[in-house]
């Protein structure tokens, strides 16, 4: 029996922004825990210390008159504990006199409220203080030893205001502490904020040339420590556009200067075909192969000219657009290139107008299905329909017949020259343009394409155009 593997639980590291907040916000839970435990140790020292001196005081003053009044008269102790002076938090009078103890209240047993060691350092001529527990509560005893050696004098104090007050002081601690976390927090992320906001920038330049606009810089500022930065950002964007435009110019010169020999072997070649039957058997084989191979290769020379003067062309240049009815341009151009009809145009978007260069949006059509035809099985349909969201848009459902697109390869396939057996063809034939330039046009009017699986087999390259409105005027082929 195969043993099951135990998934690893998954962990996902936070962002820099996140992490200057937790941060900060660890900083300020340190700070204000470390704050606040010295303070608590500090005012509760302070606080039980001035509590027992406080009844330290009262108690010697106390038993002084407790001593004074035995000395005078020892017929009404009871009468000289109940006459002592009222005391803030005093409980309970004690006094132990010739061997016998008297308390105020009465009832109060010495015995099982004084310990053993209080009264014995007390007999030892020296005060002593110690918490006793009286009928379930903590109490403060203060005991004092008389003129005579078994003779002493204890009171007991009630300690419920101090732990009021202590337990105020740690709520207000605790509060502190949520509070200074709390403000940590906000502080991190407020500079987290302002401290990635240069990253936000860079980060939206880049992304805007990887869309294709080699136009965008950084605003350098007059923040030294970010003008660096944005110096070799801008440094190195305009290097790159300097050599997407090389690029561009080199293919553009070279597509073009193999159009004069490209059309001459082609008109070769058309010669050779009308005259394929004069030919040796042994030629013919090679004939075909030479033309299949030459019509690769003026492929090759479309694409690459398209694709040079597509890059060349200014992407916000809106001469070239014009309100197409889009279910009337997809029909004409889906249905030429598959050389059938394969076009279904529903109902709601059969007016549909939307603004686009007619031009590329026949090129975007046409190189889909001829996708679908030379290297998917065979187009099954091409369907116009509303957005995945209703008044989103218009959608072009282009549907093939062949194995479908790996879902990891569905990125790559829009890329140029992407010859892994998914651009260019699945079956790894083709030059790997046609799926670039429809990425290309398709961003050009505002769009975006995709590709997922076929219900019941098959690729579906799916294209959202943005739409003008509905009429019944427009581009009609």
């Amino acid at each position: 029996m195969a043993r099951a593997r135990l998934r690893r639980p998954s962990w996902r590291r936070p962002g820099l922004r996140n992490q200057v907040v937790l941060w900060f916000g660890l900083l300020g839970f340190a700070l204000s825990v470390l704050l606040a435990v010295v303070v608590w140790v500090l005012l509760s020292r302070f606080l039980a210390t001035e509590q027992e001196s406080t009844a330290l005081t009262e108690t010697s003053a106390n038993a002084t008159a407790i001593q004074r009044g035995l000395q005078a008269s020892e017929q009404d102790i009871d009468g000289l504990l109940a006459g002592l002076p009222a005391a803030d938090g005093r409980t309970a009078a004690l006094l132990r006199w010739s061997g016998d103890w008297h308390a105020t209240p009465s009832g109060l047993d010495p015995s099982s409220v004084l310990p053993d060691d209080l009264l014995s350092t007390v007999e030892g001529g020296r005060p002593a203080q110690s918490r006793v527990s009286v009928d379930g509560t903590t109490q403060l005893a203060v005991a004092l030893p008389l003129s005579r050696p078994d003779d002493v004098y204890v009171e007991l104090y009630s300690l419920s205001s101090l732990n009021r007050v202590l337990l105020l002081l740690a709520v207000s601690l605790v509060a502190g502490v949520v509070l200074t976390t709390a403000l940590g927090l906000a502080v991190g992320r407020a500079a987290g904020r302002r401290a990635l906001r240069p990253l936000a920038s860079v980060t939206r330049s880049a992304a805007a040339i990887a869309g294709g606009d080699l136009g965008a810089r950084l605003e350098a500022g007059d923040d030294p420590d970010l003008m660096e930065l944005a110096t070799s950002f801008n440094r190195t964007a305009e290097a790159l556009q300097r050599r997407v435009e090389a690029d561009t110019r080199f293919a553009a010169d070279v597509s073009h200067e193999l159009r004069t020999p490209l059309t001459t072997m082609l008109n070769s070649m058309d010669l050779l075909q009308a005259r394929r039957s004069e030919l040796p058997e042994a030629l013919r084989e090679p004939l075909e192969l030479l033309a299949g191979e030459l019509e690769r290769f003026r492929r090759l020379v479309l694409d690459l000219l398209e694709i040079s003067r597509d890059s060349s062309s200014d992407a916000d240049d809106q001469g070239a657009r014009e309100i197409v009815v889009i279910g009337d341009l997809v029909r004409y151009a889906a249905d030429t290139a598959a050389g059938r009809p394969v076009t279904v145009v529903d109902d709601d978007v059969a007016d549909v107008l939307v603004r686009a260069d007619k031009r590329r949006l026949e090129r975007v059509i046409a190189n889909l299905v001829d996708n679908a035809e030379s290297h998917g099985g065979g187009v099954v349909a091409v369907r116009v329909a509303l957005g995945a969201e209703s008044g989103s848009g218009v959608r072009v459902e282009v549907d093939d017949g062949g194995p479908g697109v790996p879902a990891d390869r569905r990125e790559r396939i829009f890329e140029r020259f992407a010859r892994d057996g998914v651009s260019g063809g699945r079956d790894g034939r083709g030059v790997g343009l046609g799926l670039a330039i429809v990425a290309r046009h398709v961003q050009w009017h505002g769009g975006t394409v995709s590709v997922v699986d076929r219900p019941g087999g098959g690729a579906r390259f799916v294209v959202d155009l943005p739409v003008v409105r509905s009429s019944s005027a427009g581009w009609r082929p």
